[in-house]
């Protein structure tokens, strides 16, 4: 997937060459959504004050005949939106942990 500078919000679209071979339509349809949710709940947990403007392509996925499912995709966006902010930011600050 790809994150592209967008208006303000969180625009989500699916690529055509994100379908699966062998899988019903409304599966994958699924999928994309959980993986769009996932992307979502994501922007939505940024510190108060972040302004989100960003439009995420999702351009192909894999499947597994048994651990693709719909809670898998939606942490999936999850991740794919922490590993986009620390590619554009870098990692989030540790923690200071004082030494007494």
């Amino acid at each position: 997937m790809d994150f592209e500078p967008w208006e303000e919000g969180v625009e989500f679209e699916v690529a055509d060459t994100s379908g699966v071979p062998g899988w019903p339509p409304e599966w994958v349809s699924e999928l994309h959504g959980a993986f769009g949710s996932g992307v979502r709940e994501e922007l939505a947990e940024l510190d108060p004050g972040t302004t989100v403007a960003v439009t995420v392509v999702l351009r192909s996925i894999k499947v597994h005949e048994v651990d693709s499912n719909s809670l898998a995709f939606r942490h999936a966006g999850r991740l794919a939106v922490r590993n986009a902010l620390v590619e554009a930011y870098g990692p989030p600050p540790r923690p200071r942990r004082d030494r007494t």
